[in-house]
């Protein structure tokens, strides 16, 4: 480890401390989202001693963070975190490693239900997902529905665009079954109503959306949910991501006027 390295390792558990002591707790989000970008760049960019520059050492390496980003969470009273693990979009990669990263994101699943401290929701289109993968996520949800902690919304198979359709047909599908006309469907159609049919339906909208990795542009992550969100780009790749990271995402946010369209 070089000398700079050292220095780092000293300083940042006090600057981490004193970001945490100077955040003001009432102004921190309820429901943050984050974009767990940059797992195959790090992957590239970080050989392993063995020279392993695998998209499937990144996606573990990004796995193996989530934990530590929740237990953040907790720290700092937020209620709901919306982690996007797996994009409808990311279905047009290679199926090998697709196949490889829903076998990470199934052990990053079970992981977060063994501890016993989270409210699992999965959100996405599980059409999209293996019959045996769809199965666990109903069971973990099924499992975890009673604890009192943070609500987890795990995006997987998960697209904007796609959740907005998906609510639309619920809805359509629902009011035509109790015998509605198309014009009084067409009435009945508001804001509100497309809210109640949405994969998170029931909580709160975010108020902050993190993206690591650099890119700054949401993908159509919570298309409908963010539009009075507040957004943070992080330049890290989600595998380097850190808590000093974090605390300033949440500083950011707690010093921003939000006017809300007012």
């Amino acid at each position: 480890m070089t000398i700079k390295s050292l220095i780092k390792s000293a300083i940042y558990p006090l600057y981490e401390k004193r970001l945490l002591n100077r955040l003001d707790l009432a102004k921190t989000p309820r429901h943050i989202g984050v974009i767990l970008d940059g797992n195959r760049r790090w992957s590239k960019e970080n050989p392993s001693p063995t020279g392993d520059t695998s998209p499937r050492r990144g996606h573990i390496a990004g796995a193996e963070k989530i934990v530590e980003l929740l237990d953040w969470c907790e720290e700092t009273e937020i209620e709901v975190v919306t982690l996007w693990l797996l994009s409808s979009d990311n279905f047009k990669r290679d199926s090998d490693e697709i196949d490889s990263l829903l076998g990470i994101i199934e052990d990053a699943v079970e992981r977060l239900r063994s501890t016993g401290r989270w409210k699992i929701r999965p959100v996405g289109s599980f059409e999209l997902l293996p019959e045996r993968l769809q199965k666990m996520l109903r069971e973990v949800e099924s499992k975890t529905a009673t604890i009192d902690g943070i609500t987890v919304n795990v995006a997987i198979g998960y697209g904007g665009r796609l959740e907005i359709i998906d609510a639309v047909k619920r809805y359509i599908s629902e009011a035509g079954s109790i015998g509605k006309s198309a014009s009084d469907i067409a009435e009945a159609v508001s804001a509100e109503k497309i809210d109640q049919y949405l994969y998170t339906a029931g909580q709160p909208d975010p108020e902050l959306v993190i993206r690591t990795s650099g890119e700054q542009r949401l993908g159509g992550f919570l298309l409908w949910q963010s539009h009075q969100s507040e957004f943070y780009f992080c330049e890290a790749y989600w595998p380097d991501f850190r808590k000093v990271d974090f605390l300033r995402a949440l500083r950011s946010y707690a010093v921003r006027e939000r006017r809300l369209g007012k």
